[in-house]
């Protein structure tokens, strides 16, 4: 466990009123990146105020199905067949994030993981904002030469010990972080908290058994097999090309017209994807982008600074949040004729 102690420097600065009064610290290793995926372990390091140590917590969690990249995490079907399951340790998963800010390395993948095992549990996760270390190093204007754990760790001369073993990961997120919070702190720097929203509707999809081990060598983004896929947290669907022209952009108080093009930024209640696929149908084009073209943009957080709610200030693009655009979906105008 880390020392728990207040260094002079901490002391000496005068801290923003509006920074949160505790931080969990949060590192989850998954059967792979996909929403599918299921978290084997999670660990969590709560945080005062300004950083400092207050305890740590560490679990391992039994996903009922293909462990994934073994060769990276090393937790085998054999390993975890004992563990709980997700259900089993959620309220005690929640009793460390409750009234706290998750922080994690690359955030959203984190909290959409966790987002989606409480979903699952028919709970939900006692999370409200997040803050990703890689938006504060960014905002910090850090010299690092990528955004890698082990870069922030090497830069904060924190010595990792076991890279993708949560607690360590935790362990060492939380070293860098403390001084990163400081800087912050000292320099009036504005942390880049994000709103999040508990999943209340969402989609399964079969798994392969436990057992089922993947094969090759390599990252994530290595060889598998069985059910684990290489891709990014929130791999990209094909679509289908929208059969309607973009009729230009949507106006306040009228109803979207199908061949508009929608993008989507933020938490949604509603899982991202389900969203889309109901757009689709509508017969919507989803951007993932934001452009010129784009008709309107979805989002709970149009406070945020994501680059496409920056973008849609910029453009003059229309605006929304997930309830709004419910209802519009609901009674969407047909194209015009040829």
């Amino acid at each position: 466990m880390l020392e728990d102690h207040t260094t002079t420097a901490s002391s000496r600065t005068e801290w923003p009123a509006a920074y949160p009064a505790g931080y969990a610290v949060v590192d989850v290793e998954t059967t792979g990146l996909a929403r599918d995926d299921r978290i084997i372990s999670a660990a969590v390091y709560r945080l005062d105020g300004r950083g400092e140590v207050e305890d740590h917590w560490y679990t391992l969690v039994n996903p009922e199905r293909d462990p994934g990249p073994v060769w990276i995490h090393g937790l085998t079907s054999d390993v975890l067949e004992g563990a709980p399951l997700f259900a089993d340790i959620a309220e005690e998963f929640a009793a460390r994030l409750a009234g706290r800010v998750l922080v994690a390395h690359n955030a959203v993948f984190d909290w959409q993981m966790i987002a989606r095992e409480y979903a699952r549990a028919e709970r939900e996760a006692p999370v409200r904002q997040r803050l990703c270390t890689i938006a504060l190093s960014k905002a910090l204007q850090l010299p690092l030469p990528n955004h890698k754990l082990e870069s922030l760790a090497a830069h904060f001369g924190v010595v990792q010990r076991r890279a993708h073993h949560a607690l360590d990961d935790a362990r060492v997120l939380a070293e860098a972080f403390r001084p990163s919070l400081r800087a912050a702190a000292e320099g009036g720097v504005r942390l880049p908290l994000h709103e999040c929203r508990p999943l209340t509707e969402w989609a399964e999809r079969p798994a392969p058994l436990i057992g089922q081990q993947p094969g090759g060598r390599g990252g994530y983004g290595g060889g598998y097999g069985g059910g684990y896929r290489p891709g990014s947290w929130r791999p990209a669907r094909k679509r289908p090309a929208c059969p309607y022209p973009n009729p230009g952009r949507y106006e306040v108080g009228k109803r979207l017209k199908q061949g508009m093009r929608v993008a989507f930024s933020g938490d949604t209640s509603v899982e991202r994807e389900l969203l889309e696929d109901r757009a689709t149908e509508a017969g919507l084009h989803v951007a993932t982008s934001l452009s010129r073209l784009t008709s309107l943009l979805v989002t709970n957080d149009p406070d945020s600074g994501t680059s496409k709610v920056v973008k849609a200030r910029q453009f003059g693009t229309p605006v929304v949040d997930e309830a709004a655009f419910g209802q519009l979906l609901g009674d969407v105008e047909p194209a015009s004729g040829p």
